[in-house]
């Protein structure tokens, strides 16, 4: 059964991405064409039916580009083309093409703090100190003992420096060591780094997901970072010692940004959103989507690695993006590729379909952009990846202290009772989860009450109703399991009201239910159960 698609509408005079739905594509696992093991370009476009059918605006494909996969693509080798795993730049044109037949826009990761040391142009810059990309990476000699010239630690653990003996100088890197960093104060390099962006707009690419932004340059005098103060949390990298205020996060990011967002701009309906973690992420979300010429949103860490979803948790998220037209546009995710299955995080096997329908209910109603996992909808768990067996290099490396992210990337289930689960190949690059053929598309599409058919509803209910995609919110009430807010535009106001314990609670203190349910894990509003999610219509 395939609920009736509902795209919003096209007369409102937000631009298309405010209060978009964004389906996130991991192109190795969601679907292969070729049996080789590995998802690839082809497969996503035979599947893009699906993603409209659950109503969402865009896709966001994770990296696709030329690359030696130490890290999964974020380490590329050629900006400008497809990795034979993947397919071709016409695999990817024909993408495109059936993307926007279905009303789907397309978004690409750009990566622009670093490349592969496979690039070409990392290869001409270690050859030689005058070469005409000498000065596109960060090469600084060592300090008179031969120590790196700072203290600047890698996010995945270790040193950010690499000697290199072709140039007698250190590199830097603040990921792997085979993920050089791009010089990106460099006119140059900036200019190459938007003429890619140029090359992709032309291909059709609805806009751009800036892929660890905040480290695209870092001080040019190498200061080292001072310590970080003690917390309670157990620090597990080398990375979590410091305050990072040299090696990332320069003052001349946003004016680089300014002439990204030009070009988007340029090519009318583009879409630009920042990936910013770290410490700082709060103000450098806000700083990078400034004045309506940085950038038009910004990809927000605050539920993706949390412990638990708590209401404290989502009111304080809320509370740093109020409705002021001064501070920029939020997007929010409960998953991604990165962090770990959000119902293996957050609840036990036991509540994990309640659970779930609560919290897809949630991120509908939150204000801003909401970006949804694949997999998220039919409510994949966490695999457990054996040590031997794991290719996450941040978790091998930090073994057992970090858990891999390998298991929040395995095969997407297309159908249940098939030996390769409808991905296309028996024996994928990652193993399946033992539940998730269970959990199927095929089993759950003909299923009306299961989850994949309610992330239909609650995405239909939220692009018919302007006060959910971009209206005001004001916070009613949250304790230590309640949640209420309102959304309001266009005269309309929705109550939205969750339910984040195991246990049956009273209608909370204060706030009316006087309306009607306009969506509901319950019918009834005297009371709530146990993860009840419901919006009202005042």
């Amino acid at each position: 059964m395939t609920a009736a698609i509902v795209q919003p509408d096209p007369s409102a005079t937000d631009p298309w991405w405010k209060g978009a739905a964004i389906y996130q594509i991991y192109p190795r696992s969601f679907a292969d064409s070729n049996g080789d093991g590995i998802g690839d370009l082809a497969g996503i476009t035979a599947h893009l039916d699906h993603v409209a059918s659950l109503g969402m605006d865009a896709v966001w494909l994770s990296p696709f580009f030329t690359s030696p996969m130490k890290d999964f693509g974020y380490d590329v080798a050629n900006y400008r083309d497809v990795d034979p795993i993947f397919g071709t730049l016409d695999d990817f044109d024909a993408l495109i093409a059936r993307a926007h037949e279905l009303g789907l826009r397309i978004i690409i990761d750009q990566v622009y703090s670093h490349t592969s040391d496979d690039h070409p142009w990392f290869q001409a810059s270690r050859a030689s100190r005058s070469g005409d990309k000498a000065d596109w990476y960060v090469w600084a000699d060592p300090k008179p003992d031969g120590s790196p010239p700072s203290n600047w630690q890698s996010v995945f653990g270790g040193p950010a420096w690499t000697w290199d003996a072709r140039r007698q100088q250190y590199y830097l890197h603040n990921f792997l060591k085979e993920q050089p960093q791009l010089n990106g104060h460099n006119p140059a390099v900036q200019q190459e780094l938007l003429d890619t962006a140029r090359f992709w707009l032309d291909r059709g690419v609805d806009g751009f997901r800036l892929d660890a932004i905040n480290f695209a340059m870092h001080n040019p005098s190498l200061t080292d970072n001072p310590p970080a103060p003690a917390t309670n949390r157990a620090r597990t990298r080398s990375f979590d010692f410091q305050v990072k205020l040299h090696n990332q996060s320069h003052a001349d990011i946003p004016a680089f940004l300014e002439r990204i967002r030009a070009l988007t701009d340029a090519y009318g309906a583009g879409f630009t959103v920042a990936e910013i973690g770290g410490e700082d992420s709060d103000r450098e979300m806000k700083l990078f989507t400034a004045g309506g010429k940085r950038l038009d949103s910004a990809y927000s860490f605050d539920f993706l690695y949390a412990d638990a979803l708590t209401p404290d948790l989502v009111a304080d998220s809320l509370a740093r993006w109020p409705n002021d037209p001064t501070i920029g546009w939020p997007s929010w995710a409960f998953e991604n590729h990165d962090a770990p299955r959000a119902v293996s995080r957050w609840t036990t096997p036991q509540h994990a379909n309640a659970f779930a329908r609560m919290k897809l209910l949630l991120l509908a109603c939150l204000r801003g952009n909401i970006f949804l996992y694949q997999g998220e909808e039919l409510g994949l768990t966490q695999v457990d990846i054996a040590f031997e067996d794991l290719l996450d290099p941040e978790a091998i490396a930090n073994w057992p202290m970090t858990l891999s992210r390998d298991g929040a990337r395995t095969p997407m289930p297309w159908v249940g009772s098939a030996p390769d689960l409808g991905f296309g190949s028996e024996t994928p690059w990652l193993p399946f989860g033992s539940d998730h053929g269970a959990l199927a598309i095929d089993v759950q599409d003909a299923d009306a009450g299961s989850l994949l058919n309610w992330t239909r509803r609650v995405i239909a209910t939220r692009n018919a109703h302007r006060a959910l995609r971009s209206g005001d919110l004001r916070m009613l009430y949250n304790d230590d399991a309640l949640l209420a807010f309102e959304r309001e535009a266009d005269g309309e106001r929705l109550l939205c009201v969750f339910n984040f314990g195991e246990t049956a609670r009273a209608w909370p203190e204060g706030v009316s239910h006087d309306g009607s349910v306009l969506i509901g894990t319950q019918d009834a509003i005297d009371s709530l159960a146990p993860f009840a999610a419901m919006v009202l219509r005042r």
